[in-house]
């Protein structure tokens, strides 16, 4: 990068973030095909389907230009049910 240029573009940003959304999701189809064959609890598979329903909030937040808040569902989100799987799992 030269030193005119600093950070992404607000496309390659939304690309970026839609992404590692799509990566997450594909993470998420994947621990949920462990989790069906491991025979987990019907709360635990819940929370990966919440887990894709987020994912695609925040692609569609960035299709339209919200990548800060889409980033932010997306790290607050990922937090809250990996806490409630823990806890779902601990008990």
């Amino acid at each position: 990068m030269t030193s005119t240029q600093q950070g992404l573009t607000p496309r390659q940003a939304r690309r970026l973030r839609m992404g590692i959304a799509g990566a997450a999701m594909a993470v998420m189809a994947v621990v949920l095909v462990y989790q069906l064959g491991d025979g987990s609890s019907l709360q635990s598979i819940g929370l990966y389907g919440a887990a894709f329903i987020l994912c695609g909030a925040v692609i569609e937040m960035s299709r339209r230009g919200r990548t800060r808040l889409g980033t932010a569902v997306l790290v607050a989100g990922f937090v809250l049910l990996l806490g409630t799987n823990w806890l779902l799992t601990t008990r």
